[in-house]
């Protein structure tokens, strides 16, 4: 057993941050869209474990993952949350359905999507136009609409309207469902403080702030990464319009909750599985600076630490993400090209939390044996936990084919090298 002092969770993680080794590693399960669980595995491990109270309820509707219920937190002993489980707390914000695989779940009232003759469930705006489409047999829902895929306008004037059919803004998990209600901020605040008050675990809030996946969201991806090369100047005009947005977004968070939260999210992928998605040069051209302004403001405005969720081989970004101001790095790809778990800690280990890596959810956790799942999670363990700077997670959601057997492996994994 370890003779260190007892920590409370939220201390945990943050001598975590601070690269500092705490009493055990950190645990992190749905504080983020990328850390989280399928809810068809949740239902599967439930069912698992023999419990049969509470509800499984869909928290982020994009990719249909499950809000975690205390229980499952306090038995994997998982030591940071979301801010967002504080709303849609009645039972009357919720109502019953069956996904297409047939597990009995909840949706969050306000999410409505039409079922297809296809087969298929779509999303529409007010307007009529579809924004997301899940077809049959997918396990997740994709974006259709693209509001600038025909071109850049010549003012983006429209943008904030516009952002609001795009699936991963106008379908967002909570709070930000409820971000148009006219006293959200009070009751962000409200209900943080209260959270913080009646937990000891660490605070997290996902603020987005997208530059590049905000361009893939507005132009696609095709045509944003033509436009790198073929059309910076309007790249740039684009990203400046996104900046007016996301530092109103952080403003507005840093005053409703830059003093209670401990974590601020921004997601922005940047690697695909063998490298970045653009040439280090382009990215210091043109996002590197504005995500230092990003970085600057949550150090300026908030106790909260820098967390960027980037999925992919970063390995060649990392050393200007961490100029931009990163301290936290998530979900630590280590499946791609360059991410050894070895090289990564020991070329930025001191500058950087990785937070996830744990064990890769994609050939591992879904199709080893227990053993097989639990000899990886230790091996990452032994290279990552020392000295701190490192919280357990998963790499990425743990996915609709991971067998419940599997997911109380890694728990116990992680428990096992915490008692050692």
């Amino acid at each position: 057993m370890s003779t260190k002092e007892k920590m409370t969770s939220r201390e945990r993680v943050l001598a975590a941050v601070n690269h500092q080794e705490p009493d055990r590693v950190p645990i992190d399960l749905g504080s983020t869209s990328s850390s989280d669980i399928s809810t068809i595995a949740y239902y599967n491990l439930k069912k698992y474990l023999g419990l049969t109270s509470g509800h499984t309820r869909v928290y982020d509707v994009v990719q249909q993952l499950a809000l975690p219920e205390d229980d499952i937190l306090e038995r994997f002993h998982i030591d940071v949350v979301d801010v967002g489980r504080m709303f849609n707390t009645r039972d009357e914000d919720w109502y019953d359905v069956t996904l297409p695989t047939g597990e009995e779940v909840q949706f969050p009232i306000w999410f409505k999507p039409v079922k297809q003759p296809s087969g298929a469930w779509d999303v529409f705006a007010p307007d009529g136009d579809r924004i997301a489409t899940m077809p049959l047999k997918a396990t997740f829902f994709d974006q259709t609409y693209f509001p600038y895929s025909d071109g850049y306008p010549d003012t983006f004037k429209n943008m904030p309207e516009l952002m609001r059919k795009v699936q991963w803004f106008g379908i967002a998990p909570s709070p930000w469902d409820h971000s148009s209600e006219p006293d959200f901020w009070q009751q962000l605040r409200e209900k943080t403080l209260s959270l913080r008050q009646n937990t000891d675990k660490a605070l997290l809030i996902t603020a987005g702030c997208a530059l590049f996946e905000g361009g893939n969201f507005l132009r696609r991806i095709d045509n944003f990464l033509m436009d790198l090369l073929l059309q910076p100047d309007e790249v740039a005009r684009l990203l400046d319009a996104l900046m007016e947005i996301h530092l109103q977004t952080l403003e507005n968070v840093c005053d409703a909750v830059g003093d209670v939260v401990d974590l601020i999210r921004l997601s922005d992928d940047l690697g695909t599985g063998t490298g970045p998605f653009m040439a280090p040069e382009t990215y210091r051209q043109l996002f590197k600076p504005r995500h230092t302004i990003l970085c600057n403001y949550i150090k300026e405005h908030s106790q909260a630490h820098t967390f960027l969720h980037s999925c992919g081989s970063i390995y060649k970004l990392l050393p200007d993400l961490i100029e931009a101001g990163f301290e936290i790095i998530n979900p630590v790809q280590t499946n791609a090209r360059d991410m050894d778990p070895a090289r990564l800690k020991k070329e930025f280990g001191r500058d950087l939390t990785f937070w996830g890596g744990g064990v890769d959810p994609r050939h591992i956790l879904n199709h080893g044996t227990p053993a097989e799942v639990k000899a990886e999670v230790k091996r990452n363990l032994e290279i990552f936990a020392p000295g701190g700077g490192y919280v357990f997670n998963t790499i990425h959601n743990i996915m609709p084919d991971v067998p419940p057997q599997n997911i109380v492996a890694m728990y116990e994994a992680v428990e096992e090298f915490n008692n050692r």
